[in-house]
């Protein structure tokens, strides 16, 4: 299945992995529920922006663009660090994983074949099968 299709059709998710239940919830809760959230954070001061996010806590890595992604940290207390700061903001927004990302993360400990790093980071996870005519 695409997960892109899958993810504007369906409002209810269910997904086994390996007989267990990993997950029965709307679409957006189980988005929500991957790790893999970040704030891209734009504006004129974005030097003196990092420096405070880091103090808080929050991970920053620049982008190509010049935006700061931000982890660790959630939007809401971004713009209240930059607001007592005085420092202006373009954009401040929260990026959610896809529904691939998501899936792929939440479903990790409980796929039944794997590629080798898989299988190295996780000792249950079996080899993929190899295919026909490949060696």
């Amino acid at each position: 299945h695409l997960m892109n299709e899958m993810a504007v059709t369906a409002d209810h998710l269910i997904v086994i992995g390996r007989g267990q239940l990993i997950a029965d919830c709307p679409t957006h809760e189980f988005i929500a529920r991957s790790s893999e959230r970040s704030v891209r954070v734009a504006g004129p001061d974005l030097t003196r922006l990092e420096q405070i996010i880091s103090a808080e806590g929050g991970k920053v890595t620049a982008d190509a663009d010049g935006a700061l992604t931000v982890s660790d940290l959630e939007a809401p207390r971004i713009g209240e660090l930059a607001a007592r700061e005085g420092l202006v903001l373009h954009e401040l927004t929260p990026q959610l994983a896809s529904l691939e990302e998501a899936f792929m993360e939440l479903t990790r400990g409980s796929v039944e074949y794997g590629t080798q790093a898989q299988v190295a980071a996780d000792p249950n996870a079996m080899p993929a099968p190899a295919q026909a005519g490949r060696q």
